[in-house]
């Protein structure tokens, strides 16, 4: 472990819609040091984006960008046939409305992260990846992309020269390529926070994870992630936090 080691905890958060609630944002911008915000597409709405994002300004997080397919119905985990183009520039809608909400709370938006299967579809598939690393080539600043190690979209942000920050799910299951575990297959999501912080930490301090068969599968995250839909989030975030700062590791955003 370093001399001063130090990991971003983020959190997806953001995400009700109108009337419904989803997660306990005020008390995970509490916790993490950096906030996914849903952009309106997967889950999120106006009022709710700019609530998070005054909440994150005043609690000193940093905000991120979680763009996804537009598929509020699926809540962003279905994989969309869009054409690349179209991809882009809806990601680059979601990204200009968030940033509209940053700027009014006093901030902008640090970093983007693509949400569910927009996570995934850029994870392995060069279209989709270079079709999000284009909507960030459009910005007016080179941001961070949050992703798994590896993948295309790592591959294709770094070709691009924008700055990559490796990611790991402390509260999912992986397969021994490194990829995450399908929500609809057994071992996909954790829900002890115990055994959830004591991965995370392992994660930290090892630069590993363990995969649902056993091996060990090498991730070295910069960034760890806390579900923030997943049912005790913020219970869960807490003890990842708790655990992390008892072994004198320092939360802080990456960006």
């Amino acid at each position: 472990m370093p001399d001063d080691p130090r990991i971003d905890l983020n959190a997806d958060l953001g995400e009700g819609f109108g009337v419904w609630s989803a997660g306990a944002d005020e008390a995970l911008l509490g916790i993490v040091t950096s906030a996914n915000v849903a952009c309106g597409f997967h889950a999120g709405d106006p009022v709710i984006m700019r609530r998070v994002c005054a909440e994150a300004v005043r609690r000193g997080v940093a905000i991120g960008a979680q763009v996804g397919y537009r598929d509020l119905v699926g809540f962003g985990r279905r994989r969309i046939d869009i054409a690349p183009d179209d991809l882009s520039a809806e990601v680059l809608y979601q990204l200009g409305a968030l940033e509209a909400f940053a700027r009014a709370a006093g901030d902008r938006v640090r970093y983007l992260k693509p949400h569910g299967a927009l996570y995934h579809a850029a994870a392995a598939d060069p279209g989709q990846a270079g079709a999000v690393v284009r909507a960030l080539l459009d910005w007016d600043r080179p941001l961070p992309v949050l992703t798994l190690p590896g993948s295309a979209l790592a591959a294709a942000a770094a070709a691009a020269g924008l700055p990559v920050v490796l990611e790991a799910f402390c509260d999912r299951g992986y397969r021994a390529d490194g990829s995450l575990v399908p929500r609809e297959q057994p071992g996909a999501v954790l829900h002890q926070a115990g055994e959830i912080a004591d991965r995370a930490l392992a994660m930290v301090t090892d630069g590993t994870v363990r995969a649902v068969d056993g091996s060990q599968v090498a991730i070295g995250p910069h960034s760890l992630c806390v579900h923030g839909d997943t049912p005790g989030a913020a219970e869960i975030a807490g003890a990842v936090a708790d655990r992390l700062t008892g072994a004198g590791v320092r939360l802080a955003a990456f960006a």
